[in-house]
């Protein structure tokens, strides 16, 4: 299953999707059934680490990030990966149009399948990472048990 999570920047909510992911793929010991990356819908921090205070809430977490570069999203990822995941109604929005629509239904927003779907939260209007944090952890949870339960890993 190869999975692409996508927001405006790709420094805060896509890479931390992307590395909380391998990280519950791999403790499933499911990790070789996935490829995970993530991307941007801008190219205002292209080759950009993940941002400090995302980094940080990652290693609260355990979870490492080192070797993130921002890249921007291409219409070629929409043939090449499974599902293509935003965080948020404008970067769903940006993603068909880069993407050229959505005529295989690829495109999600990462809290559609929670309790609590919608946007998740935007840490870098809110500083509040921990927020983006509960919403990246339940989106991925969900995604991952819902991928399971339909067999896809």
């Amino acid at each position: 299953m190869r999975l692409l999570f996508v927001c405006h920047g790709n420094i805060c909510r896509s890479p931390m999707a992307e590395y909380y992911m391998k990280d519950l793929a791999a403790r499933a010991e499911l990790a070789e059934r996935f490829f995970i990356a993530s991307a941007a819908t801008s190219a205002e921090e292209i080759g950009n680490p993940v941002y400090p205070p995302a980094r940080r809430e990652l290693a609260r977490h355990g979870i490492p990030c080192a070797g993130h570069a921002a890249r921007r999203l291409t219409k070629a990822d929409y043939r090449d990966f499974d599902l293509l995941i935003g965080m948020d109604r404008a970067n769903l929005r940006d993603m068909a149009r880069i993407c050229g629509g959505d005529p295989e239904g690829k495109l999600r927003l990462l809290l559609d399948g929670t309790d609590r779907p919608g946007d998740v939260a935007d840490p870098w209007y809110t500083g509040d990472f921990a927020a983006t944090w509960r919403d990246v952890a339940a989106g991925c949870g969900a995604l991952l048990e819902r991928l399971k339960k339909e067999g896809l890993v």
